[in-house]
């Protein structure tokens, strides 16, 4: 079991909670810079609630994220993008693409064996 998943769900909330508050403050940090550091901004946090819990739409999940609605916070605190900041972002997005295709090349090797029966790769037998 991975450390993380020790952590209780009240402490985790907790420190979710946290986290975007801080991102709220720090309008200063632009999503595309979030985005370009660390691979993932405050949509990206939104998009994951919407992944745990179906109820809540896109635009509702940005709400929360924002504290208003998207709109309202990219024509208050959104900048426009540099070449570089566009280029920054999809080199780290390419890293999330890895990362992605790494776990699952972990998982498939995990569910299947070593090597296939005899009887897959040699029919008739």
């Amino acid at each position: 079991m991975d450390e993380l998943d020790k952590l209780d769900d009240a402490t985790a909330a907790k420190a979710f909670r946290s986290l975007v508050r801080h991102l709220r403050h720090r309008t200063d940090a632009q999503n595309i810079d979030l985005m370009g550091l660390a691979g993932f901004c405050r949509n990206c946090l939104a998009d994951w609630i919407v992944e745990g819990d179906a109820a809540i739409d896109r635009e509702e999940a940005r709400r929360i994220i924002y504290d208003m609605p998207f709109s309202q916070w990219k024509a208050q605190y959104q900048a426009e993008a540099t070449p570089e900041q566009i280029a920054r972002m999809e080199a780290s997005q390419k890293k999330n693409e890895s990362a992605a295709d790494e776990a699952l090349d972990e998982a498939l090797d995990e569910s299947f064996p070593a090597s296939d029966p005899p009887a897959m790769t040699e029919p008739g037998r």
